[in-house]
């Protein structure tokens, strides 16, 4: 979900990424029914933050899109509605913690560490179930899902996929990471 609040884009680029948005937002209208364009439009165009952390999920090959309106503060909610985690997010362990004790075949980083530096934070298991009510994401690969204090001090890590049109939670230990 996209969080960040700093960052500024060129005139250029968030023109793009606005062409971009609305394309996909038309193109996919049953993710977030009722919601119109303008409302969207108007909310972006005043949040260059939001902008930013959207711009860098699409630089890494997501595909955010509009999911739902926050009851309560009226925010927009965007959720990377790519078909599978993008190839350059992939193959992360789970958060700095792990990288750091890995002893060898470390990979890149990790993904709460990436996901902060784009102004992103990583979806909760029930976020992540409802982003699979919009349609079928993860059916190849998994993601990394927020993971409870007590699971961490263990060493471990939640992550999720869709398979047999069911969506799973499993666990591993958070340095972990697999390439696809």
């Amino acid at each position: 979900m996209v969080k960040k609040t700093g960052g500024k884009l060129s005139a250029a680029d968030t023109k793009k990424l606005i062409d971009t948005l609305k394309l996909r937002f038309e193109k996919n209208a049953s993710r977030h029914r009722g919601i119109e364009w303008k409302k969207v439009e108007e909310h972006l165009n005043k949040n260059a933050g939001a902008l930013s952390s959207l711009y860098e999920l699409e630089q890494t090959g997501g595909e955010p899109d509009v999911v739902a309106v926050d009851k309560k503060s009226g925010e927009i909610i965007f959720m990377d509605c790519a078909a599978e985690s993008p190839s350059g997010r992939r193959s992360l362990c789970f958060d700095e913690a792990a990288l750091e004790a890995r002893k060898e075949a470390k990979p890149s980083g990790s993904a709460v560490e990436m996901a902060k530096d784009m102004g992103v934070e990583i979806l909760t298991e029930e976020e992540y179930r409802f982003l699979q009510t919009l349609g079928d994401f993860d059916l190849k690969t998994s993601s990394w899902v927020q993971t409870p204090s007590d699971i961490r001090k263990a060493g471990g890590a939640l992550f999720c996929d869709k398979r047999y049109g069911h969506v799973f939670l499993y666990h591993n230990g958070a340095q972990s990471y697999y390439a696809a």
